[in-house]
């Protein structure tokens, strides 16, 4: 159950992230986000990340901690980043077909 929480946690810290580029503002919002929004989201994404690693060393200690946060941020970066390439390559077929 831990597993999942951390990656739960590191999902929504990488999405945070990505969302706070403004490429990714265009694309998925229209255009860029105020400032402010823009730091929350850099904020909420470095605090996901820190609490899933604050876990995972709780449960297991520095040593597997650390490489247990290592797999769980390699996955969640790799879902977040094949979901934005899959949202664009869909949205650049919708334009085609119109």
């Amino acid at each position: 159950m831990i597993h999942v929480a951390t990656l739960a946690l590191c999902l929504a810290g990488f999405a945070a992230l990505a969302f706070a580029t403004r490429r990714q503002q265009r694309e998925f919002l229209g255009g860029p986000l105020q400032p402010a929004a823009t730091y929350a989201l850099r904020a909420i994404g470095t605090c996901a990340l820190l609490i899933a690693l604050g876990i995972l060393v709780a449960w297991q200690g520095w040593g597997l901690g650390l490489v247990m946060f290592s797999g769980h941020t390699s996955l969640a970066a790799g879902i977040v980043f094949c979901t934005l390439i899959g949202y664009a390559r869909r949205e650049a077929r919708t334009l085609q077909r119109r």
